[in-house]
């Protein structure tokens, strides 16, 4: 009974350990890793705590200033400090407001909700952006793992090509020398040195991968997929080299994307700064009323208290060196913010054109390696091996074919993975804002 009692929580406490050996090794493919990276994305919560402390101020914006009260006493007589001394002394209350010029109130009020429509753009953007620079660590991890494999698995073969050689320099029988043999083992050394400049190249991936998913060092609980994704093109038809895309349709077609959206919710904000500019030439105005209360006289009779109310005004006659200037730094703020806008636009075309002639290569390049350079190489490799076999070939060119044969693995291998990047590129500049639709005026077009 007393081993029964321990054996129970024995098998319970294994079962732990392996559930959490396999909780410990979660398998990551890409879109896990994209989502997860921009749902831990601390910028994103920056942006939202922005776009409300800018709601908030419009909201202040576009209130009055707080009036304002004062108490005192008039015409006090210095000789006595006597209240009813004098018949114009008086303990006066009064109040005061003072009102913006023109329509300034709205108008600030209306810049600032602009400036806070702009942030939900922003957000759409970065994570677009976080899709490409999570997605491509992804990748990078990927790449280096799998060409360790693909030298891990050529490991045997240069061993075979060793064991072969020594073999045949040992017997004496072929045309083996020893130079062949410090040749195959200097072969295996590099490809050691290979697999420890890969090692250190996936670490630095896997780490910088890490940081994005808001994983510790000491939590490293995920590998990476041993299987290369198949990313699907937003948009193929702009991949097609056959159909002419002019520029006109690749400008509305960036106009949606969740950058320039951004950028139409500034120019918004803009003009209105420029209104809000105009608003300066009106006057301001205030009002006041005060209330004043007189005591009896020395003989006790009563003195009437007093009523004073006012209206005053600004009156901006000195407009040169004040409303001027501030109208033109608003114009000006407004035409470098279009301007920024042709900018992005164009930057846009030229980064999508990049991307688009690099994939172009790229898939030219797979179809050369899968329909020639690999099966050329395969049998070359097969054919200086046999040769060799036969005492009819030389070992150096063995070695080479067999290096070749793995550098063009390697290759092709790059080529499939920077295809994936390329693509994960292309879809960021096809990304669109979910109110692309949103009316904008021709003034701010």
């Amino acid at each position: 009974m007393i081993k029964a009692n321990f054996i129970w929580p024995l098998m319970a406490f294994s079962l732990l350990i392996l559930q959490s050996q396999s909780w410990a090794q979660e398998t990551l493919f890409i879109e896990n890793a994209i989502k997860r990276a921009q749902e831990n994305d601390p910028w994103i919560e920056g942006n939202k705590y922005m776009q409300a402390a800018t709601i908030s101020s419009s909201v202040a914006a576009g209130s009055l200033a707080d009036p304002q009260v004062s108490i005192g006493f008039a015409n006090l007589p210095t000789d006595s400090f006597s209240f009813n001394q004098e018949s114009m002394t008086q303990i006066k209350v009064g109040l005061s407001q003072m009102f913006p010029p023109g329509d300034s109130l709205n108008i600030k009020k209306r810049r600032l909700q602009l400036e806070a429509d702009e942030f939900p753009y922003l957000r759409e953007n970065r994570n677009a952006i976080v899709s490409v620079s999570v997605g491509q660590l992804w990748l990078e991890v990927y790449q280096a793992q799998t060409t360790i494999a693909l030298i891990e698995k050529n490991r045997s073969l240069f061993e075979q090509l060793t064991e072969i050689a020594m073999s045949s320099y040992a017997s004496a029988m072929g045309k083996t020398r020893q130079q062949d043999i410090i040749r195959a083992q200097l072969e295996l050394t590099r490809l050691n040195d290979r697999v420890t400049m890969l090692n250190q190249s996936r670490e630095m991936s896997f780490e910088k991968l890490s940081e994005w998913l808001n994983v510790e060092n000491s939590d490293l609980n995920f590998t990476i997929a041993d299987q290369l994704p198949n990313i699907m093109i937003a948009y193929p038809r702009y991949l097609n080299p056959d159909i002419h895309i002019n520029d006109e349709e690749l400008y509305e077609h960036f106009s949606n994307h969740p950058m320039m959206t951004a950028l139409v919710q500034k120019i918004k904000a803009s003009v209105a700064g420029v209104d809000l500019a105009k608003q300066k030439y009106k006057p301001a105005w205030g009002m006041s009323a005060s209330y004043g209360r007189r005591n009896n006289d020395p003989f006790g009779h009563s003195r009437a208290d007093a009523l004073t109310v006012g209206v005053s005004l600004s009156v901006p006659l000195f407009t040169a060196n004040r409303q001027d200037k501030e109208y033109q730094s608003a114009v000006s703020k407004r035409e470098a913010i279009r301007t920024q806008k042709w900018q992005t636009l164009r930057k846009l075309k030229a980064g999508f054109e990049t991307s688009r002639a690099q994939l172009f290569r790229l898939e030219q390049r797979q179809k050369l390696f899968e329909t020639q350079l690999l099966p050329q190489m395969s049998e070359q490799a097969e054919a200086s091996l046999t040769a060799y076999t036969n005492d009819d070939g030389d070992f150096a060119e063995v070695v080479r074919a067999r290096i070749a044969q793995l550098n063009a693995q390697i290759d092709a291998l790059n080529i499939n993975v920077d295809k994936q990047k390329a693509i994960l590129q292309l879809n960021y500049y096809f990304s669109e804002s979910t109110k692309h639709n949103q009316e904008r005026s021709g003034e701010i077009r």
